[in-house]
């Protein structure tokens, strides 16, 4: 009977409690109720990542703002808007930058004259010093990183200001016309025409050669800095429009696009859609490298350390720790180089001595910088260093005149960490004939070279066909045991030049199982040099691909030794090249092998040669 009372009573307490929660009001507004569900239903686990676009800021003593029209247009167009902060802290500025995909640049005062170079005109009006500061030095970030860049009025001043162009200081004294560019009318009225010039960038995006724009600035582009080109010209040649593409992803515009995207315009919205497309892309470029292990297989930096270079510090030399981060590359071939000299015995010694040297001086600069990079012997080595948040730094020699004439001085030389030999530089040597200032270049290794070749295999070095003439490619195709490398040569099928590699090399170099390493020395890419830029580069190393495989491709810069171009100018501007390669079709993994599992494979097959070919022990 007790049981049965307690069942009844436990019954009706659950009943009160029940009608209790039913009762009781949530404490919680019904508005900020409906809001919490909105925030609820639209957060979707596994939505793709979109991309971060930063966008300038004006400052006043109380406030960091921006108009909303810039914010709602990176919105519209599928991109994350994020309001940078006006700010001179280098750091601060350098960690935000980092983690973006693109930026615009807004517009705002005019910009100080002493940037280009001149005196204030009687007419120059409002400046913020503050903000100039903090434009210039987020511009210099970004185009360090080569982040997508869309510049607007103040924005495309500033851009040309930034790479060395002048400005009119006050357009209707300095550049009279009928055409009034501070317009009364909204922003959504159009007040003039520009031209836009066919096959430009601005003509691609909008599918316009005569755009109705607004216009309200006070100074404009007087000269154009070097490496942009006016794409749009006003009824009175005012520049409307400039941009660097395809070199470099930057376009400015004079007029306000925003104004017109945020009121459902559609024209000017691919504006900011072909910003956000670019950052995608260049968001996507930036993981995969945080994927995969990236190698430039030859730069000439260690002939700089002795002129006060240091790789830790960001200045004019190509390769530098700060640059592979901005450019996202993990490590470095840094190659011993020494010129060919006379070849006798006491010239041979002194090269032999120079050489180690070198390489000492590459432990040296290292050891400076142990906390942010090391030495790398192994792929294991590089894999190791890129999960402590390191560079690596390998090692190689060009020019096997540095063996001298003794055999011994190639294991002294592994003993060292050398990776690589290339076998000649550009002048005939006592191992091989070069392919540049040669005797005859079908002649190739000398008896010499034979017993080089034989010992490098066996102490597990790679050798490097690089500078060889076809005479020497073909003898060590023939007589290495080992898949054999060109740590930096191009195509000649696109560039007719003898330190290019033909088309039947290519293929004889993947059927030895080893790897062509593209070379961005812009006399090896264009037939004017002057003209090469990293869209040259990515179509080489296309063709390479199509006629040696995806297997047997690489990249090698020459970096500090003559390499450069247009576009890749040091290992920051190395992400252009992948940008390229993905905008050609090319996938993570082939990206994977390119940048670096081709020739990490073949180091280790050399590497593993010898243990291999070793008696066992009892």
């Amino acid at each position: 009977m007790k049981n049965k009372c307690l069942l009844v009573l436990l019954f009706a307490l659950g009943c009160c409690h029940v009608q209790a929660q039913k009762n009781k009001k949530d404490p919680l507004p019904e508005a900020l109720i409906q809001l919490n569900q909105k925030v609820d239903s639209e957060s979707v686990s596994g939505v793709k990542r979109r991309p971060l676009i930063g966008i300038s800021t004006d400052v006043s003593p109380k406030r960091t703002a921006v108009n909303t029209a810039y914010v709602q247009s990176v919105i519209l167009s599928g991109g994350i808007p994020y309001m940078i902060p006006v700010t001179d802290n280098v750091e601060v500025l350098r960690q935000i930058v980092s983690r973006l995909d693109g930026i615009v640049f807004t517009g705002g005062e005019d910009i100080q004259p002493m940037y280009y170079g001149d005196l204030p005109y009687e007419k120059l009006e409002e400046v913020s010093p503050a903000r100039d500061t903090f434009d210039l030095m987020v511009l210099k970030m970004a185009a360090d990183r080569n982040i997508p860049i869309l510049g607007i009025c103040r924005g495309l001043q500033l851009m040309n200001v930034a790479f060395g162009g002048t400005l009119y200081q006050d357009l209707p004294t300095q550049h009279p016309s009928t055409v009034n560019h501070r317009q009364k009318e909204s922003g959504t009225t159009p007040t003039h025409a520009v031209s836009i010039i066919k096959e430009s960038k601005l003509a691609e995006i909008t599918g316009q050669e005569v755009l109705q724009v607004n216009t309200f600035h006070h100074q404009a582009i007087r000269k154009l800095a070097p490496g942009f080109k006016v794409t749009a010209w006003a009824p009175d040649s005012v520049a409307e429009a400039i941009e660097a593409y395809p070199v470099r992803q930057m376009i400015g515009v004079q007029f306000h696009p925003e104004i017109f995207t945020a009121a459902g315009d559609t024209t000017m919205h691919k504006l900011f859609k072909f910003l956000v497309n670019k950052a995608d892309t260049f968001n996507l470029a930036k993981d995969i490298h945080s994927r995969i292990l990236s190698i430039d297989t030859h730069t000439d930096t260690p002939l700089w350390f002795k002129n006060g270079y240091s790789v830790g510090l960001r200045k004019d030399n190509m390769v530098s720790i700060p640059k592979m981060e901005e450019g996202k590359l993990d490590a470095q071939f840094l190659a011993a180089f020494i010129w060919q000299g006379k070849r006798d015995d006491a010239s041979s010694q002194k090269a032999v001595e120079s050489t180690t040297r070198l390489i000492q001086s590459i432990y040296d600069e290292v050891e400076q910088y142990k906390d942010f990079c090391g030495i790398a012997l192994t792929e294991e080595d590089l894999i190791r260093l890129k999960r402590e948040g390191k560079k690596a730094f390998f090692i190689g020699i060009e020019n096997g005149y540095a063996i001298g004439k003794d055999l011994k001085n190639i294991a002294k030389y592994k003993q060292m960490g050398v990776n690589y030999i290339t076998l000649c530089h550009s002048y005939d040597n006592d191992i091989c004939h070069s392919s540049t200032h040669t005797e005859d270049a079908t002649q190739g290794l000398t008896r010499f070279g034979r017993e080089v070749v034989k010992e490098m295999n066996r102490l597990g070095i790679m050798i490097d066909v690089s500078h060889a003439s076809e005479g020497t490619f073909w003898d060590v195709i023939k007589y290495s045991t080992q898949p054999i490398i060109a740590s930096h040569s191009s195509s000649k099928a696109l560039c007719d030049h003898d330190r290019n590699l033909t088309d039947e090399q290519l293929r004889a170099l993947a059927k030895n199982g080893g790897v062509a390493q593209l070379c961005l020395l812009d006399a090896y890419i264009n037939k004017k040099p002057k003209a090469a830029s990293v869209c040259d580069a990515a179509e080489h190393l296309d063709h390479m691909i199509k006629v040696a495989g995806i297997d047997h491709v690489g990249i090698g810069t020459d970096f500090d030794g003559g390499g450069g171009l247009q576009g890749c100018n040091g290992d920051n501007d190395l992400i252009n090249l992948t940008v390229k390669m993905i905008e050609k079709g090319y996938t993570e993994e082939d990206l994977r092998k390119i940048w670096g599992g081709n020739l990490l494979r073949v180091m280790k097959q050399v590497q593993e040669a010898p243990l291999l070919s070793s008696p066992k022990r009892k």
